[in-house]
């Protein structure tokens, strides 16, 4: 067969690729550590929102919805990212997405045109590359990784990256891999390069609930001159322990929504009836919930980078979501595979993510599997 030249541009997730490896080994009878996934391993969704899906199955809501979602889930989103200090935000901004990553798809091919330029502050999650690469993106990456991941001291970096041909640049606070919070200063030199070369931002706040130390993650779309260049992008995979529920949402300008508004419709029509109520619920009635699962990833961050320690590996400590990047040798991704070939521990490359040298875990799972893969790396000589 003849492909698209945008299919041909993308290779396929790093993260789901290492975890296939890690299922098929564990097919074989092989005990893996798989610290590969941002899955949440040892919490179950909360019992009052899978009753709450199971009430809207039982009242019949099974059908299609409104495609930018049912009204009490957008008012319940609203009032939560005004709770964020987003007044900017009503129902008519919102749209529901099948997972969040089908939001970030819908937002890049509503905004960039093949050639425009998008940039990436990395480490970055490896889906952002990937969504570039098929609209055709010039892509433009900063390190942040030579300042611990930090973005304040990245922002001269940052300012000779952009221009007036910048379309779009993509901010993930707290960060998938790095797990890092940036500060407010680091906001404001963001906000400034935008506002001066007219960029338009996607702030990624999908691990916004997940943060330690009393660091609380601050809204990019607060800041003045912001409003109205500001996509806020979160879901519900994971401060709920939602992930295989599928349901995100984004909240932009009215007119970003009309022009995006047709990709939805004519690609997933509607997140699912039934899982939407269930997000009222999680909006509305989980606290305690989600409380418990923040303070639990926090012990096992700090678990981690004490293990690490121990064994002569010094780790930047996030500031939040649950991972951890490991500086390693140079060749990351042979380590990576040396990793679960010989000590049957999954990681990610950094390479993935635009940080040679280091490879990510995942720590949201079971305390002993983390120290027992700790273990199996420094049993092999990978630490």
């Amino acid at each position: 067969m003849d492909f698209a030249e945008r299919v041909t541009r993308i290779e396929p997730s790093a993260t789901v690729a290492i975890s296939n490896q890690a299922s098929e080994l564990e097919a074989d009878g092989i005990d893996v550590v798989d610290l590969s996934v941002g899955d949440i391993v040892d919490f179950d969704t909360p019992e009052n929102v899978k009753e709450a899906a199971t009430a809207a199955m039982d009242a019949g809501h099974t059908g299609y919805t409104p495609s930018n979602g049912i009204p009490e889930l957008k008012a319940a989103i609203a009032d939560k990212l005004h709770d964020d200090g987003l007044d900017q935000y009503g129902p008519e901004n919102i749209v529901v997405t099948p997972g969040g990553k089908q939001g970030l798809y819908e937002v890049f091919q509503t905004l960039v045109d093949e050639g425009e330029e998008v940039v990436l502050l990395d480490p970055a999650w490896v889906s952002y590359e990937a969504m570039a690469k098929i609209v055709g993106a010039d892509l433009t990456r900063v390190d942040t990784s030579q300042y611990d991941f930090a973005l304040e001291p990245a922002l001269d970096d940052l300012a000779e990256a952009v221009s007036d041909e910048t379309e779009l640049l993509v901010v993930n606070s707290p960060g998938n891999p790095h797990g890092m919070v940036y500060s407010d200063d680091a906001l404001e030199g963001v906000r400034d390069l935008a506002v001066e070369h007219d960029i338009t931002v996607i702030s990624d706040e999908i691990y916004k609930e997940i943060t330690y130390d009393g660091v609380e993650a601050t809204s990019l779309g607060t800041f003045d001159g912001m409003e109205d260049r500001t996509v806020t992008l979160n879901g519900f995979s994971k401060a709920y322990a939602m992930t295989g529920w599928r349901l995100g949402y984004y909240a932009a300008p009215e007119e970003l929504v009309a022009q995006s508004g047709k990709i939805h419709g004519h690609s997933v029509t509607c997140a699912v009836n039934f899982v939407q109520h269930a997000g009222v619920e999680a909006l509305e009635n989980t606290d305690e919930a989600v409380e418990e699962m923040r303070a639990a990833f926090e012990d096992r961050r700090d678990l981690l980078v004490d293990l690490f320690a121990e064994y002569g590996k010094e780790v930047a400590s996030p500031d939040g979501a649950f991972y951890l990047m490991v500086p390693v040798r140079d060749d990351d991704v042979a380590w990576a595979e040396d990793a679960i070939e010989q000590a049957h521990v999954a990681t990610v490359p950094g390479t993935a993510f635009g940080a040679p040298g280091y490879v990510r875990l995942a720590y949201a799972n079971d305390p002993e599997r983390l120290r027992e893969g700790v273990e199996r790396l420094a049993e092999n000589d990978l630490l």
